[in-house]
């Protein structure tokens, strides 16, 4: 196969994916070239090398030529151009499987959309239709348009593998870095609480990259569980992260234990649970909390978690609050990290 020459820079397995990222989003990645993984390490081709990459070890590397090919999937449809404009500009890619919403108006040519999409990303074997996820369970309607009729999938991240079945639980592929920052803030010694696991990235994450006493992933959705445990014992965390299969409104019978940190990923009903959280907290707890919600509404949603605080005697003295992506117009997907603090007086 023919190659070409062009400088790279190297980062260990483990901190591969956010070089990748980072490196993407400034126009540094080359895209005509394949990256390379050799043992422990992945070889990134880039056009160049600023200061502060530096710190990587740089040199110049010989990269497999890409088969040429339309690098966007809209490249190979032929529809009306008010119709083309209405095509997504994004998608979430989970292992093999792409996951894309399309509006009303594309839903008759799906399935060409769906080959578009199979034909421009080599290593995607399934190409799936979907709805918002819904329901206790968190889960959603999907419906294949191209490729496999397979729903489950292995997914990368940071070193760590998580089979994911995308018609029956959740998995957002876009919380990574989050995953991998929140892993980066446990202490040793921690007790943590992932009170709605899913299939317990989250968990995962934390026990592989920090060192925490223990995680309690708990889910109410069985197939999430089950995959869970399948994770948990893939990537090696048996003896950290212990999965529950169990409502978060039951925590307080399923944690034997006050909780160091709390992470609290179901948005839009986050709040209805805050209560529950603070009922296992420890004296001082830090929750990392997920919602999506309009941008007007933030400052009334803290107040209505300052207001359920307060009813169990804590305080809230630090609220770090982010927008990790947009959601729809106006409206986003935030992360809230929460000191929580119960008052002295009741010590």
């Amino acid at each position: 196969m023919a190659t070409k020459k062009t400088k790279a820079v190297c980062a260990p397995l483990t901190e591969a994916e956010p070089l990748r990222r980072a490196l993407r989003e400034r126009n540094l990645l080359r895209d005509d070239v394949e990256i390379v993984k050799e043992g422990e390490c992945i070889y990134f081709p880039v056009k160049d090398v600023p200061g502060d990459l530096c710190s990587y070890k740089v040199m110049t590397k010989s990269f497999t030529l890409k088969a040429a090919k339309p690098h966007c999937y809209k490249d190979r449809l032929k529809l009306s151009k008010k119709l083309m404009e209405e095509l997504p500009t994004s998608y979430d890619v989970v292992g093999a499987i792409i996951l894309i919403k399309l509006p009303k108006t594309l839903f008759r040519h799906r399935k060409e959309i769906g080959k578009a999409l199979l034909e421009t990303h080599k290593n995607i074997r399934t190409v799936c239709l979907i709805d918002p996820v819904s329901g206790e369970l968190r889960t959603r309607n999907v419906a294949i348009i191209a490729g496999e009729n397979q729903t489950l999938t292995t997914h990368i991240e940071y070193g760590l593998s998580f089979d994911v079945d995308v018609e029956t639980t959740y998995f957002s592929p876009r919380l990574a870095s989050e995953r991998k920052r929140v892993a980066d803030c446990v202490k040793p010694g921690e007790i943590v609480v992932d009170m709605f696991a899913g299939v317990a990235p989250f968990s995962i994450m934390i026990a592989r990259y920090a060192k925490p006493k223990i995680v309690y992933a708990i889910d109410k959705n069985k197939e999430a569980v089950l995959l869970a445990q399948q994770n948990v014992k893939q990537n090696h965390v048996l003896d950290t992260v212990e999965i529950i299969h169990a409502d978060a409104n039951d925590v307080e019978k399923v944690v034997p234990t006050k909780a160091d940190r709390i992470i609290m990923n179901l948005p839009f009903s986050a709040y209805n649970f805050f209560s529950l959280a603070l009922s296992i907290a420890a004296q001082t707890c830090i929750v990392h909390y997920y919602d999506i919600i309009k941008e007007e509404d933030i400052e009334a949603r803290i107040d209505v978690l300052k207001k359920i605080a307060a009813e169990h005697r804590y305080i809230l003295p630090d609220l770090s609050i982010r927008k990790i992506k947009s959601y729809a117009p106006r409206e986003f997907y935030i992360g809230i990290d929460i000191t929580a603090t119960k008052h002295a007086d009741v010590a």
